[in-house]
């Protein structure tokens, strides 16, 4: 590996300090006792002695000044200033104070790296409350140089803001980029809240099978993978739908699963083949209700991410305060089209399509082709939050007949922003109805469509033994978070976003060629 002038520059520093007899990443636990905006907030001007504190972090930046330098120090709350002076600082590993600050501080510490302070709190003339440090401690050298934006007459230099860089090196972007790090705790805080919402329902919180013999629950390409001691292929969860009704089979009351799915499908910038869901499955209850309990959750998570029921996004302003619009698919179609799908075969729709001058695919049956005229020209208009209800049985393999509109499904979708967040249904509870479902799902299977659903045969068993009616929803905790930190891209809420490796793995010699 090649290096760096500063690299090089970052060892010599590195063994300098460990010639000197100084740790430069010590095993020793460091006694912090305050963080930089704790201090902030509790500085007391008129306190009989100043406060002690003992504070840590990544020193950011440094302005020496002869026998005296302030420095930023960066901890995980904010950043504080902290000034430090040569007749101070003395640790016990340095002959003398001198050497310590002469040395040490100013030639052998650089941006980045992580100190200990010890000393008390102060406000300088300037105004600016400031720790004064009387002890000094290295604890972890800092081997590469941090980008640190520079600013000259109005413009900044050395910015890392090019999302391949960041997205790849999500460690320096928190370091160094304001605001990433509150877009991540805002995560926290949705994901908390929506447990916190669901407990207090009195629904559990349960795990299912991430790796499974049939991937079930939704519409989607699988990942495939084999599991060697069994010598079967399994495959990463497309969803947890059928497992989690499973257990309200089993007699709970409602349970809900915040994990992980994967489609092996496109990426883009709403799109990640590894992503997060929430689902939840209750007994006693229909789409209608499940809708009522959405946009109430939906309300106390915006209320708690943001202080408020709105959230910008751009140049949108969405409102979560309830009630939502509820809009019939077809409706919105027609609305949007001036086409009336009601009542129309598969094959009409596909000539309707072609008059809207939309490339379909032959294997598309009638609910992929009605889902493609959506997502054409209606999907990316709805703004608001809004309800899309009552889809045709073709679209919708797990949900039930809606108990008044012959051809159609008490299922909806929840658009904000133009793309969908929810998916919720009256759960189709009929095993005899299921398996003819199923069995429709082969049919598009045998025709081309990979996304088809497998058919799962323990699951109509489970159905079979009586399911009570059932409402579930399934709400992507991405997009959510998207919506409510006002971010556009699902790369910016992922702390890890899946990307192409940065250089090409080398073919594996094989065991012949090694012999």
């Amino acid at each position: 590996m090649e290096l760096s002038d500063q690299e090089k520059f970052r060892r010599d520093s590195l063994n300098e300090l460990r010639a000197m007899g100084i740790d430069p990443y010590p095993a020793a636990m460091y006694p912090t006792n305050a963080f930089s905006d704790e201090i902030k907030e509790n500085f007391d001007e008129n306190a009989a002695e100043p406060r002690k504190v003992c504070i840590a972090g990544r020193m950011m930046s440094r302005r020496i000044m002869g026998k005296a330098s302030f420095i930023e120090l960066q901890d995980s709350k904010g950043r504080i200033q902290v000034y430090v002076t040569r007749d101070d600082i003395c640790p016990d590993e340095a002959d003398t104070e001198k050497v310590m600050y002469n040395k040490v501080f100013k030639k052998l510490l650089d941006i980045g790296d992580f100190i200990g302070i010890e000393g008390f709190v102060f406000r300088t003339q300037m105004g600016e409350i400031t720790v004064h440090a009387q002890k000094l401690t290295v604890l972890a050298k800092s081997l590469r140089p941090l980008p640190i934006v520079k600013y000259k007459d109005g413009v900044a230099y050395d910015k890392f803001d090019d999302p391949d860089l960041r997205y790849r090196q999500r460690y320096v972007d928190l370091v160094v980029n304001d605001g990433v790090k509150e877009t991540f705790l805002k995560r926290s805080r949705i994901v908390r809240t929506m447990r916190s919402v669901l407990d207090e329902a009195g629904y559990t919180e349960v795990e299912t099978p991430i790796l499974q013999s049939i991937p079930g629950g939704a519409s989607a390409r699988p990942f495939i993978t084999h599991h060697n001691t069994l010598d079967i292929d399994l495959y990463c969860r497309i969803a947890t739908e059928l497992y989690l009704k499973r257990l309200i089979v089993g007699g709970f009351e409602g349970v809900y699963e915040i994990g992980k799915n994967f489609r092996n499908e496109g990426m883009d910038r709403t799109h990640n083949p590894e992503f997060t869901c929430m689902e939840l499955y209750v007994q006693y209850k229909d789409y209608n209700w499940m809708m009522d309990f959405t946009e109430k959750l939906l309300e106390k998570i915006c209320f708690a991410a943001n202080g408020c029921y709105e959230s910008k996004i751009g140049d949108n302003v969405v409102s979560f305060k309830a009630p939502y619009r509820r809009l019939p698919i077809l409706d919105a179609i027609k609305e949007k089209t001036g086409y009336d799908l009601n009542g129309k075969s598969e094959d009409e729709i596909r000539d309707i399509c072609k008059a809207l001058k939309m490339e379909v695919d032959p294997s598309m049956g009638k609910g992929k082709l009605i889902d493609e005229i959506f997502g054409e020209f209606c999907e990316g208009t709805y703004i608001q939050p809004t309800f899309i209800t009552d889809y045709p049985v073709e679209m919708s393999p797990l949900t039930k007949m809606h108990r008044s509109k012959p051809g159609l499904t008490e299922r909806f979708e929840l658009m904000v922003n133009g793309k969908e967040l929810a998916n919720a249904y009256s759960e189709l509870n009929d095993p005899i109805d299921q398996y003819e479902r199923f069995q429709e799902q082969l049919r598009l299977s045998q025709k081309g469509d990979d996304e088809a659903m497998f058919i799962d045969q323990d699951f109509v068993r489970a159905l079979e033994y009586g399911m009570p009616p059932t409402s579930g929803i399934g709400i992507g905790i991405d997009r959510l978070v998207m919506l409510m930190t006002g971010q556009q891209a699902i790369q910016e809420v992922l702390f890890f976003p899946q990307m192409k490796p940065e250089i090409a793995a080398a073919p594996q010699e094989s065991q012949e060629e090694k012999n």
